[in-house]
């Protein structure tokens, strides 16, 4: 995947040779034809979110606008690139000069997003709206929704990375550090370019998925990690929207260690893992938050008073 990801920093190398060209994009999906005119020569569909280069603009199809473009597309399951030059309709192509242009492609990156989230959506919606909020912050870097555009994207592609990392047969070896970390560049990028913003603590929270193990295989190292990880997150970025859900996973971990502890028989370990799970849960309670993180802190806080088992299938 990293591989592959690399693709596109590759693209953006190659359509900075055409810097002085007025660059464009689709919201819609287009055919890229050999000539102006629908009755032309068909080349290839180019996809909601590419990068074109625009070369020259006509009206010669019965008055109807054209646009003579450059497009690199990109293949990502044969790892290959294709540059292209042809005519496109000029209806759905947004060009960095297009009124409002930012807050079009901004929204069709939400109805994309939006179409991915649904069943039976759109096929490759969500690649779609990863491209469309790159693609946005790149051309109006000045815009009010360009860092949140920049957040989508990056966090777009973490998640379908995730999705493609959790997939592969090295996420369930024995080994319970076995993990493959998504490529995190433009995670640090928003961190970087946005420093101490809501989205560079959303950047960071996506960041701690790099750090956990694999599986846990019942040993007491990789919660004992992650629930530092997550209490460490909550106390570093307290203002973040996701200060709340980081608190509740490092109480959770705590609960788990709890049995874990408890079924090695080491009973002091056990009885400290309760006491910080409770006051993990009590810290979150104290927030307030929004949503249901506080009743799931008061129904965890609750077991682990109760001395309910919260890990695998230990009952009582």
């Amino acid at each position: 995947m990293r591989k592959k990801f690399s693709l596109l920093l590759f693209c953006s190398a190659l359509v900075a040779l055409a810097a002085d060209k007025e660059h464009a994009t689709l919201v819609r999906e287009a055919t890229l034809y050999v000539s102006p005119g629908s009755t032309s020569e068909k080349l290839v569909h180019v996809e909601r979110g590419r990068d074109l280069i625009i070369l020259e603009r006509t009206n010669i199809d019965n008055n109807q606008p054209w646009v003579k473009v450059y497009v690199t597309l990109v293949d990502l399951e044969k790892e290959r690139v294709r540059e292209l030059t042809g005519w496109l309709p000029m209806k759905g192509v947004i060009a960095t000069s297009t009124p409002s242009g930012d807050q079009i492609i901004f929204g069709e990156g939400v109805d994309s997003e939006n179409q991915a989230e649904q069943r039976g959506g759109r096929k490759g919606a969500a690649t779609d709206a990863m491209r469309l909020y790159y693609r946005m912050q790149e051309f109006f870097p000045n815009s009010p929704l360009a860092p949140e555009a920049m957040w989508r994207s990056a966090d777009i592609r973490w998640q379908l990375e995730k999705s493609d990392t959790m997939s592969r047969p090295s996420s369930r070896e024995l080994d319970p550090d076995a993990r493959n970390p998504m490529d995190d560049q433009f995670m640090k990028q928003i961190i970087k370019k946005y420093p101490h913003t809501k989205w560079a603590d959303l950047a960071a929270y996506d960041l701690i998925d790099n750090k956990l193990c694999g599986e846990w295989k019942g040993l007491a190292k990789c919660p004992e990690k992650e629930s530092e990880l997550y209490e460490h997150y909550a106390h570093e970025h307290p203002q973040s929207p996701k200060a709340a859900e980081a608190l509740y996973n490092a109480a959770w971990r705590q609960a788990a260690l709890v049995d874990i502890y408890r079924l090695n028989n080491e009973t002091d370990k056990s009885a400290n893992a309760r006491k910080k799970g409770i006051a993990l849960a009590q810290e979150l309670i104290g927030l307030n938050p929004q949503g249901d993180w506080k009743p799931r802190a008061l129904d965890l806080s609750y077991k682990l008073e109760q001395g309910i088992p919260m890990y695998g299938s230990q009952q009582e």
